[in-house]
């Protein structure tokens, strides 16, 4: 979307949001929230994030919800907001609820067999550092490796882990910094489209992200068609990229602008 276009999707969303007795704001984590680090334990938000997130809840009109990759638990505690706001976890597969009540889809055994020889094939190649296990999931890491390190793992897991994939029908999609074995579904996608059945019709709704894994979620807010005042999609990256995403801003400046922006229009209809 071109900038003066882009202005004006976010001016009729906010006029929205401030008319509106409640909201829904979904946000991915890493790269979003969080600058990505070589030591995934140290992603802790930009500066001013957690404060910008805690005024937005504070107003008690906006359902706040973030949807990661990570484990939920992880997210939550690098987040480091108490209480903590609703978070799905491994692309939606785990709901952790704010009062800690943790809801997980189960893997299929098809799925779990696949993942199995995924990670005997990790052990046996010597990618066992890099590899995160996760329910339905296996990533594998390769941030901080020298770029000829990174086309070489890249070749391998290719080489291996395709046929895998191919076979179980599960995808294998590079994210910023790794590749990751997963089932399809569900995914951020599936996650935004089940929060959208949970909201009153026409509730302002905005999705933020960063990378590849946040394109399906995208298109589940608002699919292929222009935004709407009810409905916007934001990419968040340094370095703009095609993206199904409305309005692309840059962390951490335009991202605590729009946080403010939106702690100040979403206290609900006055």
């Amino acid at each position: 979307m071109a900038t003066v276009e882009a202005k004006v999707a976010l001016e009729r969303f906010f006029e929205a949001l401030g008319a509106a007795s409640s909201s829904a704001l979904a946000l991915d984590y890493d790269g979003t929230l969080a600058p990505f680090q070589v030591d995934r334990n140290a992603a802790i938000p930009y500066p001013g994030v957690r404060e910008a997130l805690a005024r937005i809840l504070a107003t008690g009109r906006t359902r706040m919800v973030l949807i990661s990759g990570r484990v939920a638990e992880e997210v939550r505690d690098l987040l480091g907001i108490r209480p903590a706001p609703e978070i799905w976890g491994v692309h939606g597969r785990q709901r952790l609820w704010p009062n800690g009540h943790s809801e997980l889809t189960p893997v299929r055994a098809s799925d779990q067999q696949a993942l199995s020889a995924a990670r005997a094939w990790v052990g046996k190649a010597g990618y066992a550092e890099q590899a995160e296990s996760k329910p339905g999931s296996l990533a594998l890491h390769w941030r901080g490796l020298a770029e000829n390190q990174v086309q070489e793992m890249r070749s391998a897991i290719r080489g291996a882990l395709r046929p895998i994939a191919d076979a179980a029908h599960m995808s294998l999609m590079e994210f910023d910094g790794g590749v990751e074995l997963r089932a399809a579904e569900p995914n951020k996608g599936t996650a935004v489209s089940a929060l959208m059945k949970e909201l009153a019709p026409g509730t302002p709704f905005a999705f933020l992200g960063d990378d590849a894994t946040d394109e399906d979620a995208f298109v589940a807010l608002h699919g292929t068609s222009a935004p709407t005042t009810s409905a916007l999609t934001v990419l968040v990256r340094p370095q703009w990229r095609e993206t199904a995403a409305a309005v692309w801003i840059r962390p951490p400046e335009e991202l605590l602008a729009f946080l403010d922006a939106w702690a100040e229009n979403g206290g609900g209809a006055r």
